[in-house]
């Protein structure tokens, strides 16, 4: 390998727009990032399904009707 062309890489912060911060290693010092796994909806539960066109809706009228017919 060539020598002197590779970035050093050791400890970094990271920083989220939350608030949370947390020590890493990277090629930089620091990093601020807009979203993590402590804030994220997916993971904090409070993801909510965006509806276009009434498609969850139409599904619950559909299985309804199904379960009713047993």
């Amino acid at each position: 390998m060539k020598k002197k062309i590779h970035p050093e890489y050791g400890p970094s912060k990271i920083h989220c727009a939350c608030g949370e911060t947390w020590e890493t290693s990277a090629t930089r010092k620091e990093m601020k990032v807009g979203i993590c796994a402590k804030c994220h909806p997916f993971f904090t539960g409070k993801q909510k399904l965006i509806d276009t066109a009434g498609r969850i809706e139409r599904f619950k009228r559909r299985y309804d009707k199904d379960k009713k017919a047993e």
